[in-house]
């Protein structure tokens, strides 16, 4: 193949005997075997497994707490059930959060910061499985979550997240504003 000036022209390719249709079916052949050997769902299997395995390892390593599973896949414990009025819908919680990687390795946190997080509950802004542990808790509250991927970044991930990355989320309700 002849490439002047970094453009193969039909007359260059047809000149070494290959055309168009020929240079297409190779291309697309090559295109093929590309989608072949990097199939997406036999990976996504395995993601998928070792996540179930990564939050089944975390949950028997620790045993002394009593998560409950929430209808949505949610890990769920009150660390210190709160005395004030119960979240809900609309209502603006004041957060002071740690969100971990199940190694316990800090992925983000407000600790350390002047201000709490300012979050309207159930209002879609932040991690499906965030916002529904907040609705759970009562002002003045500390609890324990267990965030698997489908209520967080998803089998698709992020940026900075890999697929099918489950978290753990230590949260303290602060404050309540009542809607």
């Amino acid at each position: 193949m002849i490439i002047a000036e970094g453009i193969v022209t039909k007359n260059s390719l047809m000149a070494h005997g290959i055309s168009l249709r020929h240079l297409f079916m190779l291309s697309g052949f090559i295109t093929l075997i590309s989608l072949i050997s990097c199939n997406p769902e036999v990976n996504n299997e395995e993601l998928e497994v070792k996540e179930e395995m990564d939050i089944s390892n975390f949950i028997s390593n620790n045993d002394t707490i009593d998560f409950v599973v929430k209808n949505s896949g949610l890990y769920y414990y009150d660390l210190f059930e709160g005395t004030g009025a119960q979240a809900e819908t609309n209502d603006t919680a004041y957060i002071i959060y740690v969100m971990q990687y199940l190694n316990m390795g800090v992925f983000e946190t407000n600790i350390g910061t002047k201000d709490t997080l300012k979050v309207l509950v159930n209002g879609g802004k932040y991690l499906k499985g965030f916002e529904e542990g907040i609705s759970y808790m009562k002002e003045g509250g500390k609890s324990l979550l267990v965030v698997p991927s489908i209520l967080a970044f998803g089998s698709e991930g992020s940026l900075y997240v890999s697929p099918y990355t489950p978290f753990l989320f230590q949260i303290y309700l602060v404050k309540l504003k009542k809607h």
